[in-house]
């Protein structure tokens, strides 16, 4: 074992914690690298907890799946406003209250998903493990302040505080493709959650983080049974079954001790998965029927495009329905299905029944002449339609076209043929059957050759020969596990006899920090792009509040609104007040006079002409409120952030890949010289945009200041209520005036 490695490991640790790893290896509960996993866990914890408590504004890029696509988002989790934003290009789409996060799904390799009282779950993947990490810690947070049970506790201190109630070592079931073996975790069950670190696993990798999963009993659909086998029982989540076995040690080597063992662990998560359930209960009869059906997100694909997916694969009707999942929850993807990890936990199913290895297809083989082009999915005349329509004496072959023009432009592109064998239903394949075939899919549209990979990373930008960023996203999401990783590393044959699919997977295996190199290829790219979009919003954003702070009309024309206002409200036996949120602005057309067309914006409109006529005329000293873009203050300050922390992971794979040695390969050299030059460039663009986005939340907070509103109030509300004010005062000037 590496000295350095483990002093690292255990040198932040508390020497009750060291000696609690070190008693675990004296029994033979862990093996020394298991220890070392565990020791690693802990320093990870330690951390979080010191860095995600010191905060209260918290912001993640993530990808969100949505309709049959990952887009790239910003999870925001604001617990000064106990809400969680869903932010895109710096518009706020969803916000939820942190009361209707119900629990938490931890998935394979970066993915999770957030489950919510009476609204669809959110499918999302983080863009590091590290990301994902920190994202469930503060989720379990979210949902530990959710279970508060006295309303003047506080919350947020009582979670961060939460201890462990029971830990151990157990086995956890691992099904892979016709085999199936048990894999040593660390469990720990605390209120409201049951944690899982993988700590069996010895071929993990060396910079990896140790792997976690959290199954939040919050959600009341947990629970827990006993099985027939002695030592064993399953753990039942929404759409997971985690089955545990008591392992034998020094210690645990009798029957009876074993099963004590188990019974301990099903009644104590029996226990609280009531009290979890009682509390879940509880909120979802206070949410009350308060979601509607369009709050839902549409998931669902057109025929058409699936049509079109199917024939740019060419994948037959018969041979897809091979693989089509028997869970009508499930959301297929295609060359979009991750291999799940060995060191995550991978649900089980009652029932196991190998399923049957799916073939891989061929192209439809055709003439050297024949030039097969894409279709166009068009919506058919019915027959008995035909002959009453123009369609009856519609002869389309008198009507000459330009068969060259149409194939030069919708020709499908051949697939590039590799040296390596082709594919063969009886081949043997290293790699999981499933995950092989969706991978061969993608191979289909790849037309790089294996020894060709390594040498297309080391191009940053895809018009001088780079990936493109679908191939760069598809690759990552098929990154091996240290287990499958471990056996590719063994293997001593002839690459060339391998399935073209094993073929990449062992060159794969054979690039150093590959996910890491990937990551930064997509982040270079995205930092310019997203640096564009950001600019101009940000811009609009600090003319507008310019505007807003020095406009001398548009306060005298709020004076006039008081002066109105106190006058009915005077006569109706009201106080006067000496002065009003700008959110009543847009109540000014909802007060009737005598006549039901004339509301108080029509009499404003009058007192003005007939008193100060140049006041009529004040939207002129606020053009940037005639057509105010969706983006937020709040939302691009979450984006500028989130470009930080690209730029920062960016820099440290760029250390991270340096070459060590001078007999660095060219193109090697070529590479690193280009993308410091880029990274001196990219932080000189952010420094200016961060100190514009510090400027435009200055000046915001002034015209905050000067109009009496709370400092918490987004700029997409205040300039929302002015933009609508305006152009319904435009609405009544013209009713006026006629």
């Amino acid at each position: 074992m590496d000295n350095t490695r483990t002093q690292d490991a255990f040198s932040q640790l508390s020497q009750e914690k060291i000696l609690k790893i070190m008693n675990m290896v004296k029994n033979k509960e862990v093996s020394i690298e298991g220890a070392l996993h565990l020791a690693q866990k802990e320093g990870y914890a330690d951390k979080d907890s010191q860095d995600l408590l010191t905060g209260s504004l918290f912001n993640y890029s993530i990808y969100k799946y949505k309709h049959y696509r990952w887009q790239k988002r910003i999870l925001q989790i604001d617990f000064n406003t106990k809400t969680i934003f869903n932010i895109e290009k710096g518009i706020i789409k969803k916000q939820f209250p942190f009361s209707q996060v119900k629990s938490c799904e931890d998935t394979e390799r970066r993915r999770f998903s957030i489950v919510f009282h009476g609204r669809q779950d959110y499918e999302l993947e983080a863009v590091s493990l590290d990301d994902k990490r920190k994202i469930m810690y503060l989720l379990s947070r979210v949902m530990q302040s959710n279970s508060c049970r006295r309303p003047g506790e506080p919350c947020l201190e009582r979670a961060a505080e939460c201890d462990v109630v029971h830990e151990g070592v157990l086995d956890l079931q691992q099904n892979a493709f016709m085999s199936t073996e048990w894999v040593k975790y660390l469990v720990q069950l605390r209120e409201g959650e049951l944690t899982l670190y993988c700590i069996g696993l010895g071929a993990e990798s060396k910079n990896a983080c140790p792997a976690m999963n959290t199954i939040h009993l919050s959600g009341g659909n947990v629970s827990v049974s006993k099985e027939n086998e002695c030592g064993t029982f399953l753990v039942q989540t929404k759409g997971h079954n985690y089955l545990f076995r008591i392992p034998f040690t020094v210690q645990n080597y009798r029957t009876e001790v074993v099963s004590k063992l188990r019974n301990e662990w099903v009644s104590l998560i029996e226990r609280y998965c009531e009290l979890c359930k009682g509390g879940s209960l509880s909120q979802e009869e206070s949410q009350g029927d308060t979601s509607s059906e369009a709050d839902y997100e549409n998931v669902t694909v057109a025929l058409n495009e699936q049509k079109e997916e199917a024939l740019h694969f060419d994948v037959s009707a018969a041979a897809t329905s091979l693989n089509k999942p028997s869970n009508s929850q499930t959301k297929p993807v295609k060359g979009d299905v991750a291999p799940a990890s060995a060191s995550t936990p991978v649900p089980i199913s009652k029932v196991e029944v190998p399923p049957a290895p799916p073939a891989f297809f061929q192209s439809c083989s055709l003439s050297p002449l024949a030039k097969r082009t894409k279709a166009f999915h068009w919506d058919v005349v019915p027959c008995d339609k035909i002959p009453k329509s123009i369609w009856g004496s519609c002869d389309p072959g008198k009507k000459k076209i330009d068969a060259s023009r149409l194939c030069e432009q919708f020709q499908v592109q051949d697939v590039a043929v590799f040296s390596g064998n082709e594919p063969s239903v009886n081949q043997h394949i290293m790699l999981d059957r499933k995950i092989a075939h969706n991978f061969s899919i993608f191979l289909k549209s790849f037309r790089v050759k294996p020894s060709e990979l390594k040498e297309k990373l080391y191009i940053i930008h895809e018009e001088s020969g780079g990936l493109t960023d679908e191939q760069i996203t598809t690759l990552r999401r098929y990154m091996l596990t240290p287990k499958d990783a471990e056996k590719y590393q063994s293997f001593r044959g002839c690459p060339s006899e391998l399935h073209i699919v094993d073929q990449f997977m062992l060159e794969m295996c054979k690039i150093p920090h590959l996910g890491q190199r990937l990551d930064l290829l997509l982040a270079v790219r995205e930092l310019p792009v997203s640096m564009g979009d950001l600019e101009p919003l940000i811009n609009q954003k600090i003319q507008a509040s310019k505007q807003l702070h020095s406009s001398q009309k548009f306060i005298a024309v709020l004076e006039y609104i008081l002066a109105i206002g106190n006058h009915l409200n005077e006569n109706a036996g009201k106080e006067k007040a000496k002065g009003f949120r700008l959110s009543s602005l847009t109540k000014l057309s909802l007060l009737r006079g005598k006549e039901r067309t004339f509301t108080l914006l029509h009499a404003l409109v009058e007192q003005l002409s007939l008193h100060e006529p140049d006041l009529v005329k004040f939207a002129q000293e606020l053009t940037e409120f005639e057509a105010v873009p969706d983006a937020s203050m709040k939302g691009l300050s979450a984006e500028v952030d989130v470009l930080k922390k690209e730029l920062e992971n960016v820099t440290q794979c760029r250390r991270l890949i340096k070459p060590r040695t001078t007999k660095a390969m060219p193109q090697e050299s070529q590479f690193c010289r280009e993308l410091k030059d880029l990274i001196q460039k990219y932080e000189g663009d952010l420094s200016q945009l961060s100190k514009r986005c510090e400027e435009m939340k200055k000046l915001y907070s002034s015209v905050l200041v000067k109009f009496g509103e709370p400092q918490d109030l987004d700029s997409q509300e205040l300039f929302g209520w002015i933009s609508t004010f305006i152009s319904e005062f435009r609405k009544a000037c013209a009713e006026v005036m006629q």
